[in-house]
């Protein structure tokens, strides 16, 4: 559960959008998570989604407190689906504290995390690896030790179209090995990555560190062209990158990517294309509450320049837009969010996660629901200890028009579940639609997931 510091925050995020929600549709859905802290962005594009591997602030921290990974998904870019916590520091019994930036690919029906913890045994952060035959887990550690182990940390993994896998990472230095096709062991040494300024830019005021590369590398390949896109020049981090003609070098110092920005004093950058759009992930601190040590993860749409350079990208409150619609008329998980006000999540008794610690007005918008010609009836699944509430449905804002009011009873636990439905008049066309939730003091009801029926 959120600290009250926390939802004190989201309290007042609550009242600002309302007072823009009562003439119109919200615009702001930057950052894309907001129910934790999330940092290091590692998105991967499967079977029509996009996957968001990300770290897990603390609330409240003042270090880079951080105990577990955490899964998100999304088949549009703004309405983001919580998978939850499949692996944490505790996966690897070696590991002792630090569930810092890792990545996450997918080969041959597997997919392998490569993450950075501290390697009990030695003191040094190492990176190991979690394997799982799902994209949202659980993990189990590959090996049972660090894959690679030098104090350093940030790995980021690329398979070359030729099947050669890279397993990349270091912070002060650049690090490669050449990954086996198993990804779970590798040929040769580690090798050192020369950081040139030709190759990495010219930092100046810090003659142990004459380069702007400072960590997290993001490397991958389009239309021939290797890039590193990298956390450049500590404190405040930019985003940078640079380019090569193979994948281990030489590289060419390219520019900037994101200029220094936003409530953090680190960024992180993970780069798709999903759709026939590019997209670029970072994070920031623009929750309430955020900062260097509690951060948010965001994305912004791009495109590339004709010869291949990334433009400059900024931070907006707006994001990425939709790609497409979301069909209500099939089952929709309740952890499904655009954006929301004052709930969370946790892990269902019935498997997947539920929304829960629902307050009187909090809220949750969906993005661009397609109700077509109209639906008739909307049904939930619930379960609450307390005397239940109402999941009142309205369209384009936390106080817009009513379509529909779903009573919610008592069930006699937090994990008791039954199923509610309710009529639906006036939901056609499309609309951002919101869940608002009404009843008396303290905690209301848990949802599990939502349908809507007819069209």
């Amino acid at each position: 559960m959120a600290s009250a510091l926390r939802r004190a925050g989201l309290v007042i995020v609550a009242l600002l959008c309302t007072a823009t929600l009562v003439t119109g549709p919200a615009r702001a859905d930057n950052p894309i998570i907001q129910t934790i802290y999330t940092a290091d962005p590692a998105p991967l594009v499967h079977n029509g989604r996009v996957y968001l591997y990300t770290g897990h602030d603390e609330d409240g921290s003042t270090y880079f407190t951080m105990k577990e990974w955490r899964v998100w998904s999304s088949a549009d870019m703004v309405n983001w689906t919580d998978h939850g916590s499949p692996m944490s520091v505790s996966t690897f019994a070696w590991a002792s504290a630090d569930a810092w930036a890792g990545q996450t690919v997918e080969r041959n029906g597997k997919f392998y995390w490569y993450v950075p913890v501290k390697d009990r045994a030695s003191g040094q952060m190492a990176i190991g690896v979690g394997v799982s035959t799902s994209p949202t887990g659980p993990f189990t550690d590959a090996i049972g030790r660090p894959l690679v182990r030098n104090g350093e940390i940030d790995p980021t993994v690329f398979i070359d179209d030729n099947g050669q896998a890279y397993l990349y990472w270091g912070n002060p230095n650049l690090w490669y090995v050449r990954l086996n096709a198993d990804m779970i062991s590798y040929s040769g040494s580690p090798t050192q990555i020369p950081l040139t300024t030709a190759g990495f830019g010219t930092r100046t005021g810090n003659a142990s560190r004459p380069t702007l590369y400072e960590e997290g590398p993001w490397v991958f390949k389009r239309n021939g062209l290797y890039y590193n896109v990298f956390a450049a020049r500590c404190c405040s981090e930019f985003i940078a990158y640079s380019t090569a003609p193979g994948p281990t070098g030489p590289w060419t110092y390219r520019g900037t990517v994101m200029p220094t920005q936003g409530g953090s004093f680190t960024n992180h950058a993970g780069i798709v294309d999903f759709n026939g759009g590019s997209y670029f992930f970072y994070h920031n601190g623009a929750l309430p509450g955020g900062g260097g040590f509690t951060r948010s993860v965001a994305v912004e749409k791009f495109t590339y320049n004709a010869d291949g350079t990334i433009p400059t990208i900024t931070m907006t409150t707006a994001g990425a837009p939709q790609v497409g619609t979301l069909n209500p008329y099939v089952r929709q998980e309740a952890e499904t969010i655009a954006w929301e006000s004052g709930v969370e999540t946790e892990r269902a008794g019935e498997g997947g996660m539920n929304v829960g610690w629902i307050e009187n007005g909090d809220y949750i918008k969906v993005k661009g629901v397609a109700f077509g010609s109209g639906a008739t009836s909307f049904t939930a699944r619930v379960a609450s200890a307390s005397s239940g509430g109402r999941i009142e449905l309205r369209l384009d804002g936390a106080n817009g028009q009513v379509v529909g009011t779903c009573t919610v009873p008592g069930t006699g636990g937090w994990q008791t579940w039954t199923t509610v439905t309710c009529p639906v008049s006036g939901a056609t066309g499309t609309h951002d639609l919101y869940f608002r939730y009404a009843g008396g003091s303290g905690y209301l009801f848990n949802v599990n997931w939502w349908q809507f029926n007819g069209g």
